[in-house]
């Protein structure tokens, strides 16, 4: 019988912003579970969170995570289902896209 791996935190980081980064929040939250030696995550939410350039869904500008079934991203109350690659790949594009947000709007709303 195969033994279930057992789910854990495996990063719960935020980060209150600089005005002259943006400012705002990011908030990193990711589960999983080592398997021989790498590292599998099996939950995960990404997001920046400004009250200064979007009000609504608690803050949140821009964010990903796979609750509720499938992978999604939240720009601004829109919801829409991505392609899964992988965490990394995510994680890469949320840095690249709130890094775009920050500079097309210096944290502000436009």
């Amino acid at each position: 019988m195969v033994k279930k791996p057992i789910e854990a935190l495996l990063e719960q980081e935020r980060f209150e912003l600089r005005p002259k980064s943006g400012g705002g929040i990011l908030s990193f939250e990711v589960w999983g579970y080592q398997q021989k030696g790498v590292t599998v995550v099996t939950r995960y939410n990404l997001a920046y969170i400004n009250h200064a350039i979007y009000q609504m869904d608690n803050g949140r500008v821009l964010g990903f995570d796979n609750a509720h079934g499938f992978h999604h991203r939240h720009y601004m109350g829109d919801v829409r289902a991505v392609e899964f690659i992988s965490y990394e790949a995510t994680l890469e594009r949320f840095q690249q896209e709130w890094l775009a947000i920050v500079k097309a709007t210096g944290g502000k709303r436009s």
